[in-house]
């Protein structure tokens, strides 16, 4: 439970301005088509996180176990600078001719490529790598719950939220899940 748990907070939280929440702004409007646009950001999401996450619990088989806690730790901390930094989309999403659903699948697969929340989810996927089906689901809903809000409301939402106190709150979250991750880790050979 704490892996979904965990999970799902630190995607939901890490989305809020980001670029794929933004890339839902810009899709509600141009596409008009919220249940399309929200199955494909779901289905392109389980998709990328199963992939971040596996390979995640790939590189916690390559690490050793007494160095693991202190690199995810260090890779959270990481994020949590790296949220401070404000998001922007480099382009205007191609419109797919197969429709809203497709486009929406295309372009957030494409989007979560070297994003902070796939690169998240693949240290979560390392940090449990024993719970990945637990991690999978969590980050999936993390993104949901950050961008169905955006698909429905737009760019309404998008103007409301008090998006530099959000990634203060992300940066924290992150830089708090890392030290956690090292609290009471063995300490390393000198």
């Amino acid at each position: 439970m704490e892996a979904f748990f965990t999970s799902t907070v630190l995607v939901a939280i890490a989305e809020i301005g980001d670029k794929t929440q933004l890339l839902s702004f810009v899709l509600a409007a141009q596409l008009r088509k919220p249940m399309a646009i929200i199955a494909g950001i779901f289905v392109a999401t389980v998709l990328n996180h199963a992939l971040a996450g596996s390979v995640g619990v790939w590189l916690a088989q390559l690490i050793s176990p007494l160095w693991l806690p202190w690199t995810t730790g260090a890779v959270f901390i990481a994020f949590g600078l790296w949220a401070l930094h404000p998001d922007s989309l480099d382009e205007d999403p191609k419109i797919h001719p197969a429709g809203a659903f497709v486009t929406t699948t295309i372009a957030f697969f494409i989007a979560e490529m070297g994003d902070k929340t796939q690169f998240a989810t693949v240290a979560l996927g390392a940090q449990f790598a024993g719970s990945l089906f637990a991690v999978i689901m969590g980050t999936t809903i993390g993104m949901m719950l950050a961008n169905v809000p955006a698909v429905l409301i737009g760019e309404k939402l998008a103007q409301r939220l008090p998006l530099k106190y959000i990634r203060w709150t992300a940066a924290a979250v992150f830089i708090g899940t890392g030290v956690a991750a090292m609290w009471g880790a063995p300490s390393l050979p000198a």
